[in-house]
């Protein structure tokens, strides 16, 4: 039955020689294929905005039912959401987990492409690839956090409940990274530049989203996550997959919260809507560094960068 639906589907195979971009850019560009990226684009936008908060609520209510309903649940739910409970964390990482059989579905059922070429031009995930790239995402990013916070007064002082914030951090903040790689460097990317055809533009566009959908936040903290969302689209464009920018998002991820529970507090990172233009500039030379890098052991690898 799975594959009579697929064969349904009329799946269609990219040619050879195409980078990740321009994955499903293997039809000549037409008025249909413009709007079939667009139409991809807004219905993924769409479906995370209308599953998310479901999926959120959901898990909140779950957890203040097995904590045996302590005070009201607008409480129990403003608190979570603010990550002063463990399963705030959980309920929102998985509410944005979402976005990975969201990014998987669209490319099969929009594109008619299998999703594998989601991963890499392999197709399929590259796991040496990527664990040595986390590797290497761990080391640099928190040397340069290390650097960057030189002088300043460290003291260790774990939060309330930190064994169980640790603990959700290891099994839920990967998966919330890569579902956002998935779609945003993903599929997000691969759509719009199928619709617009220009050099880059996928990139840049799925970068300004990302960074758009981020909520409050001052300029230097925008800037910080375009150059992400730009940093992350060039790593995938130059090594043919979601790998490298899986492991510098998992990695910042994790140590990000990781450290502000060691030291502060997880609620405070998540709070964070300012930040300075010396914050920017030592997160844009880590995340940086690491592209080189990522680029480099590629090379060393010898991966594949464009369809076979």
């Amino acid at each position: 039955m799975a594959l009579a639906g697929l064969e349904a589907l009329a799946i269609r195979r990219p040619p050879p020689g195409l980078a990740y971009p321009q994955v499903l850019t293997d039809e000549p560009w037409t008025a249909q294929t413009l709007v079939r990226g667009l139409f991809g684009a807004v219905l993924g936008l769409l479906t995370f905005f209308a599953l998310t908060p479901v999926v959120v609520q959901l898990v909140l209510l779950a957890g203040w039912n097995l904590a045996g309903r302590p005070g009201d649940f607008a409480g129990y739910h403003a608190a979570g959401l603010a990550f002063e409970l463990p399963m705030g964390m959980v309920a929102s990482h998985l509410g944005l987990a979402v976005l990975l059989p969201t990014a998987l579905a669209l490319v099969l059922v929009v594109h008619h492409v299998h999703p594998r070429w989601l991963h890499s031009v392999r197709p399929g995930f590259r796991w040496r690839y990527a664990l040595a790239a986390l590797l290497i995402a761990t080391v640099v990013l928190n040397a340069v956090m290390f650097l960057g916070a030189a002088g300043w007064a460290w003291e260790l002082r774990p939060q309330p409940d930190f064994g169980w914030f640790l603990l959700v951090i290891l099994l839920t903040s990967p998966l919330q990274a890569a579902a956002e790689e998935y779609f945003f460097r993903g599929y997000l990317l691969q759509a719009l530049q199928s619709a617009l055809r220009a050099p880059w533009l996928g990139v840049v566009a799925s970068a300004l989203i990302f960074a758009l959908l981020h909520g409050t936040q001052n300029l230097p903290l925008f800037l910080d996550r375009f150059g992400f969302g730009l940093l992350a689209g060039f790593l995938v464009a130059r090594t043919g997959g979601l790998e490298a920018a899986i492991a510098a998002h998992v990695a910042n991820n994790v140590f990000a919260f990781v450290w502000a529970g060691l030291t502060t507090s997880i609620a405070a990172v998540k709070a964070t809507q300012v930040i300075g233009w010396l914050d920017l500039a030592t997160d844009l030379l880590g995340f940086g560094l690491f592209a080189l890098a990522a680029i480099w052991l590629g090379r060393r690898m010898k991966l594949a960068t464009t369809t076979p």
